[in-house]
């Protein structure tokens, strides 16, 4: 749908509480000394459209010197999404991308067959006292996609499309919603954006993707007269028209979805693959470390240390 800001005052009471299919509450995940709160994949739903992870990083406080180090470790069938709200992080790859990401920017790193890379706090970023919080989640690529060359982009937040109206604050991250489309390669029907609500504002969700999400940030929002507080996912049931009101402290948002993609997929540590085949292959493949020889590299500025395979 294009932006449709004109919606009667009534509209989220217009459907029931059960157009909400389910609500995740995230659960709280240690990754090496600094914790997330993961909803998917949740028991209930391992995946909203093409959209197969969501983790929330922070908010997380760090002195000077101090900072986030995921070393190098690989991936194959997705794309990951970093988005940051605080602070930064310097992404290397084994395909040669060397980029820091900061605040309203995109980096969208498409495994395919094989790729490996590491997310750190840059020098400056630990250069004094600093916050970090932000979004990664991944994307399960189609079946004919899977074994595509890896690839990376990095889109500033000047090239993300942006809506303003009436208390909404939206920045199209990824895909297709409201008549805009982001700039980033996309391989399957997906939409994504940050959206800042002023209190009781109103944002009416795309009603052409057939999955739709919306995880809270920050804040609060009303459905059907149900008020549902950060943090927490809900995924609504196809086809509903769907309208949620902010809460009186206002609310941020991510919102999510897309085409639910053919076939199952399997998620084991850092592989997804429509085949458990292809998922026993990639981890004999970097269990092996033959870097520079095989499916899997390390990044050129970051081969001193590595993540090994677990187990």
């Amino acid at each position: 749908m294009s932006w449709n800001p004109a919606v009667e005052p009534g509209c989220p009471d217009e459907v029931g509480i059960d157009a909400i299919e389910t609500l995740i509450v995230p659960r709280a995940r240690d990754i090496g000394g600094f914790e997330v709160r993961r909803a998917l994949p949740a028991p209930k739903r391992q995946m909203v459209g093409p959209f197969i992870f969501f983790d929330q990083a922070g908010p997380a406080e760090f002195l000077t010197g101090q900072g986030i180090d995921v070393r190098p470790h690989p991936h194959i069938g997705l794309g990951t999404v970093t988005y940051l709200y605080r602070g930064d992080f310097h992404h290397r790859d084994s395909i040669g991308s060397d980029q820091i990401i900061r605040p309203g920017a995109l980096n969208w790193m498409v495994a395919g067959r094989g790729v490996s890379h590491s997310e750190r706090t840059s020098a400056a970023g630990r250069s004094g006292p600093h916050s970090v919080l932000g979004i990664q989640t991944w994307l399960a690529l189609p079946e004919s996609h899977e074994d595509i060359a890896p690839m990376f982009e990095h889109h500033g937040k000047e090239a993300l499309p942006m809506i303003e109206d009436r208390g909404v604050s939206l920045r199209l991250i990824l895909g297709n919603a409201y008549g805009k489309v982001a700039p980033a390669s996309m391989f399957s029907d997906t939409f994504y954006a940050d959206v800042k609500l002023e209190p009781g504002s109103r944002l009416p969700m795309p009603d052409d993707h057939e999955d739709r999400g919306i995880y809270i940030v920050e804040g609060s929002i009303s459905i059907a007269g149900q008020d549902y507080e950060a943090p927490q996912m809900m995924v609504f049931r196809p086809g509903d028209r769907i309208t949620v009101a902010a809460g009186g402290r206002g609310a941020r948002l991510m919102i999510l979805g897309g085409a639910t993609l053919a076939g199952p997929r399997y998620i084991w540590w850092n592989f997804v693959a429509s085949s458990k085949e292809r998922i026993e292959a990639a981890k004999a493949d970097w269990r092996a470390q033959n870097w520079g020889k095989g499916r899997f590299d390390l990044p050129a500025n970051d081969r001193d240390e590595h993540i090994p395979l677990p187990g």
